[in-house]
């Protein structure tokens, strides 16, 4: 199944070009915290599966819906870095993984859960900044069973579902420290998860997964899910081995060499196989009283 957060956090089924508005199969009380539907859904998946997929609601083309991010308010998001050999060398000595140091003995780190947007917000950089900011293409994993010390060999179990993400950076500076990272990647709409969630069951081998990248149209990133280091399963029991996951949470799995810059007024698209792709404006954020 896909879902699809539009418009004001309604959910709805993604059949082809069109959303089936099923948000009356999440509770009312939830009206006055709409973006927690995702959650609850995932959180009840069990027993609600079943209405979704055989649910009436109305039927809208998505090009006139403004899709939201598939889960616009997860609990934790989690980011695995250096974990594309091929990227490494483009990471150079600014970074803490520097010596070849992989996803494998770096870890884990976090992004701010507010980061998190979805392809109607676009990517809105700091206002009158000189700084530098980078894409990163990610294959965005949503948990739908949380826990603590998830073994590697029952994760898969765990995983929801997938989405494509988008993981923005500013980049730092000569005399600056690594540590920031998780400031430089939190800014609001750093983290766009779209255009939709699709269920694990839908995917087939997701290590088969290709996925890709461009701004303007010219291709920048482009890598096969299984080049990883640090595999999704892996992930799993890294993040789970240090704090509990809870249903709902993001994992952003790292990304492949390509990383590149891009500036107000550019488009970028990601797009996965087997996903969809999302496509993002990027542009110039109302200023801010410290700049960046």
């Amino acid at each position: 199944m896909r879902l699809a957060v539009f418009d004001d956090f309604r959910i709805g089924v993604v059949e082809g070009d069109t959303v089936l508005d099923v948000t009356d199969v999440v509770p009312a009380e939830f009206n006055d915290w709409p973006e927690q539907r995702v959650n609850w859904i995932i959180r009840h998946w069990a027993s609600v599966s079943g209405q979704l997929a055989s649910a009436g609601g109305t039927a809208r083309p998505l090009a006139e819906v403004s899709l939201r991010a598939v889960n616009p308010a997860p609990p934790q998001v989690f980011a695995i870095p250096a974990n594309y050999r091929a990227h490494l060398g483009e990471i150079g000595a600014r970074s803490i993984t520097k010596g070849g140091r992989t996803a494998r003995e770096v870890g884990f780190f976090l992004k701010a859960a507010g980061s998190v947007s979805g392809a109607a917000d676009g990517i809105e950089l700091p206002a009158g900044s000189t700084r530098r900011f980078d894409h990163e293409c990610e294959l965005a994993v949503v948990m739908g069973s949380g826990g603590r010390n998830i073994s590697r060999e029952d994760a898969m179990q765990h995983v929801f579902g997938y989405s494509c993400l988008v993981d923005l950076t500013m980049r730092i500076e000569p005399g600056e420290h690594e540590e920031d990272r998780s400031l430089r990647k939190s800014f609001a709409t750093f983290t766009p998860v779209g255009p939709w969630l699709v269920t694990a069951d839908e995917i087939g081998d997701v290590d088969a997964l290709q996925s890709r990248l461009s701004v303007n149209g010219e291709v920048r990133q482009k890598a096969v899910i299984a080049d990883m280091i640090v595999g999704i399963a892996e992930a799993i029991e890294l993040i789970s081995s240090v704090v509990e996951i809870k249903p709902g949470d993001v994992i952003a799995s790292g990304t492949p060499k390509g990383v590149g810059p891009v500036v107000p007024g550019d488009v970028l698209e990601i797009e996965i196989d087997g996903i969809g792709a999302m496509k993002l404006d990027i542009k110039e954020a109302t200023p801010a009283p410290r700049p960046f």
